[in-house]
C-alpha cells in the first residue's frame, strides 16, 4: 500500500497532480524527513516537461528541501529527531570513485542519484523528490541547516545556492576581482548576494531595466541593461570572471568581450537548446576561457549553508501552496517570479486525503 503522498507529472504534457506511492522504510543509516518547504527549480519544469528527454514518469520533482527529522536509522549517527535538515540534488553516488572520494559526489564518474528522477544506486529505480509529504535519505546526504537561517528562505540556497557558491568558490573569487553576475533570476541573484560577501566588485547584467534597482539593493555594485550597447562597452575589457546563470540560448560573444586576458565565464544556466557557438577569436586573443560547474558536493554544500548564516543570506521567495504549483510553473515561464518560489509543504498535508 502507498505510505506516501505527493504531487506528480504522470507525462510530458499533463499538469502536476496529487499522487500517492511508496517510500522505502528507513535503514539503518537513514534519515526519514517530515517536508515543511520546497523550493521551485526550473530543472523541475524542465523535468516535468521532459524537456531534457530523460525523464522518468510518473516524477515527482523538488530538491531544494528543508524539514524536521522524525526518525533515524539503528546506525544513523549525524542526526537526531527534531533537527532541522536539508536535502539538496543528490540523495546517493557510488562513493567509490576519485571524484566521490575526493568529496565531488555531484561528479561521480557512474552518474550521482537525483532526489528525484533517479537512478538509484544499484537497481536503477526512479527516485521521488521533495513535492511530497516526506522523505527517506541517507544520512551521508543529508545537510544540516544553521541555526538562525530562515527555512523558508534558506531552501532554495540546496540548488540556486550551492549551484552559484561552488563556482565563485573554484575560480577564487574575492577582493579585487571584478565579477560578472548575467541574469537576475533565481541563481543570478544568488551569485550577486554571494560574490558580495566574498569581497568582490559585483557587476549585474540583465535584460529587464526594472530589475536594476533589485540588483542594486542585493549588492550589485553597478547593473548594466545588457540590451544598452553604450553601456555594455563601459565594461570591455574589465571583467576578470563572469557567472552566467541564464538557462536560455543567447549570444556569448557579448560576454566574452568584457574578460580580460585570462578571464573565465562560467556557465551554471542548462538552456533545453544549446547557445550559439561563440567567435573562436574571443578566446584565442586573450586567453579567454568558458567552463560549466554543476552544483556542488555535500561538503561544500554545508559550506555553503555554514557562509550564507555567518552572513545573513537568504534566497528572495514568494510562498506558495502546492496546489499553486503548475499556476507557478507558468509564471516562471513568463519571468513573473521574484526570485524563488519555495511551496509549504505544510499545505500539502491539509490536501492528504487522496
Amino acid at each position: 500500500m502507498p505510505n506516501a503522498f505527493g504531487y506528480a507529472a504522470t507525462d510530458a504534457s499533463a499538469p502536476l497532480k496529487p499522487f500517492s506511492f511508496e517510500r522505502r522504510e528507513p535503514g539503518p543509516r537513514d534519515v526519514k524527513i517530515k517536508i515543511e518547504w520546497c523550493g521551485v527549480c526550473h530543472s523541475d519544469l524542465h523535468t516535468a516537461r521532459g524537456e531534457w528527454g530523460n525523464t522518468l514518469y510518473p516524477s515527482v520533482p523538488g530538491h531544494e528541501i528543508i524539514g524536521v527529522v522524525t526518525e533515524v536509522g539503528a546506525h544513523a549517527t549525524k542526526y537526531k529527531v527534531d533537527d532541522i535538515v536539508g536535502v539538496g540534488c543528490m540523495v546517493d553516488s557510488c562513493r567509490v570513485c576519485e571524484s566521490c572520494r575526493s568529496g565531488l559526489e555531484q561528479y561521480c564518474e557512474t552518474g550521482f542519484t537525483g532526489t528525484y528522477n533517479g537512478p538509484e544506486q544499484g537497481t536503477g529505480a526512479n527516485t521521488f523528490g521533495g513535492y511530497s509529504e516526506s522523505i527517506v535519505v541517507d544520512e551521508d546526504f543529508v545537510l544540516r541547516i544553521p541555526a538562525g537561517l530562515d527555512p523558508a528562505g534558506a531552501a532554495p540556497l540546496l540548488c540556486a545556492g550551492v549551484t552559484t557558491y561552488s563556482p565563485l568558490r573554484r575560480w577564487r573569487v574575492g577582493p579585487g576581482q571584478r565579477v560578472g553576475v548575467v541574469g537576475l533570476g533565481g541563481l543570478g541573484h544568488m551569485a550577486v548576494k554571494l560574490a558580495r560577501a566574498m569581497g568582490a566588485e559585483v557587476v549585474l547584467f540583465t535584460t529587464s531595466p526594472e530589475k536594476v534597482s533589485d540588483g542594486q539593493e542585493m549588492g550589485a555594485h553597478e547593473v548594466i541593461v545588457s540590451k544598452d550597447a553604450a553601456a555594455m562597452a563601459t565594461q570591455r575589457g574589465r571583467l576578470d570572471f563572469i557567472l552566467n546563470t541564464v538557462a536560455a540560448p543567447h549570444n556569448l560573444d557579448a560576454y566574452l568581450e568584457l574578460l580580460g586576458r585570462d578571464g573565465t565565464m562560467v556557465l551554471v544556466g542548462a538552456p533545453a537548446s544549446p547557445h550559439p557557438s561563440p567567435t573562436v577569436f574571443n578566446l584565442i586573443m586573450k586567453r579567454r576561457q568558458i567552463a560549466g560547474s554543476l552544483i556542488g558536493g555535500i561538503a561544500e554544500t554545508q559550506e555553503m549553508l555554514d557562509f550564507c548564516a555567518e552572513h545573513n543570506i537568504i534566497c528572495e521567495i514568494e510562498k506558495i501552496p502546492m496546489r499553486q504549483i503548475n499556476e507557478a510553473y507558468e509564471r516562471m515561464l513568463r519571468g513573473d517570479v521574484h526570485y524563488r518560489f519555495v511551496i509549504d509543504m505544510r499545505s500539502l498535508r491539509d490536501e492528504d486525503t487522496v
